[in-house]
């Protein structure tokens, strides 16, 4: 049971990091896919991505702890 919580928690927390990261890149300006996307060049995604990213990446070391 505790290796299933482990992957559970692994695949959550790198998901979670990886669309923080997105956000961030669509948010500064650095990604610009899909071009027409309303968060481009919009601040406040980037904090958003960025608080998203921190909890993914917390959300991976809990899941090597368990």
């Amino acid at each position: 049971m505790r290796g299933l919580l482990r992957i559970v928690l692994m695949v959550v927390g790198v998901l979670a990091l990886l669309m923080g990261l997105l956000w961030v890149g669509q948010g500064t300006g650095i990604i610009r896919w899909p071009a027409d996307s309303f968060m481009i060049d919009v601040s406040a995604w980037t904090i958003r991505g960025l608080i998203l990213a921190l909890a993914g990446a917390a959300v991976i070391l809990i899941s090597r702890r368990v």
